[in-house]
């Protein structure tokens, strides 16, 4: 698709639209895990020692910010992007079997369908975006799609969920974001957007209430049965 949709199909004018801002590795895609275990791998591969339970608290973050929290200060920086590249390598063997999460693509479409103009906001690159896309299979739902490679700054800056918001054409009031880590709550926290969290992505529910997530719920299908009483639903 085209990533955008007039604002007949998205349901609403400029002026009433709202948003539903969505992050997606560990909030619609059961990816974090694999994250960790390929991030480990490609970090392994390049003589450096990291507990994967480190490495799990630091997906959400861009590649960057990621390796500059987990790996020495004093490291040979020009090898970076080779484990960056290792980790996207052994990442992708996952591309045909990436699981969406219960739920995912029924809370797209009921959203959808309920007015909200669906807006993915992933820190992954467009490829493993794509490949997660296919998983959820809801793509008839969605108004935007925004991936590492239209931003700047990754999570936690604000930066991805500011252009969310400029793609949306709607204020930061009017859209709501629903992610699972803690940097997905203080980016929005930083541009001004409530934040539900979930916890499919496997950060314990007391650091993304400390983070500033409004709400908590177990899953995507966790959420939809609970949309009525939800920010998206009042």
């Amino acid at each position: 698709m085209s990533g955008e949709r007039t604002a007949d199909t998205a349901g609403r004018d400029a002026g009433g639209r709202r948003a539903a801002l969505f992050d997606v590795d560990g909030t619609l895609v059961d990816t974090n895990y694999l994250h960790a275990v390929t991030w480990w791998e490609a970090m392994r591969q390049a003589g450096h020692t990291v507990s994967m339970r480190e490495i799990h608290h630091t997906i959400g973050m861009s590649s960057g910010k990621l390796m500059d929290r987990l790996l020495p200060e004093d490291r040979d920086r020009s090898r970076d992007e080779r484990i960056s590249g290792a980790h996207k390598a052994l990442y992708a063997e996952y591309f045909p079997r990436l699981p969406a999460l219960d739920g995912a693509s029924e809370l797209l479409r009921t959203l959808a369908g309920n007015g909200w103009y669906v807006v993915l906001a992933s820190s992954a690159s467009k490829d493993e975006l794509a490949a997660m896309r296919a998983a959820i299979g809801a793509d008839e739902a969605l108004g935007a799609v925004l991936s590492s490679d239209d931003v700047g700054e990754g999570k936690p800056a604000p930066d991805l969920v500011e252009q969310s918001l400029e793609r949306a054409g709607v204020p930061a009031g009017d859209a709501v974001f629903v992610g699972d880590t803690v940097w997905d709550i203080v980016a929005c926290g930083k541009a001004g957007v409530r934040s539900i969290a979930l916890l499919s992505g496997g950060i314990p529910a007391e650091l993304l209430r400390e983070a500033g997530a409004a709400e908590i719920y177990r899953d995507p299908a966790d959420l939809l049965r609970q949309l009525d009483d939800s920010a998206l639903g009042r």
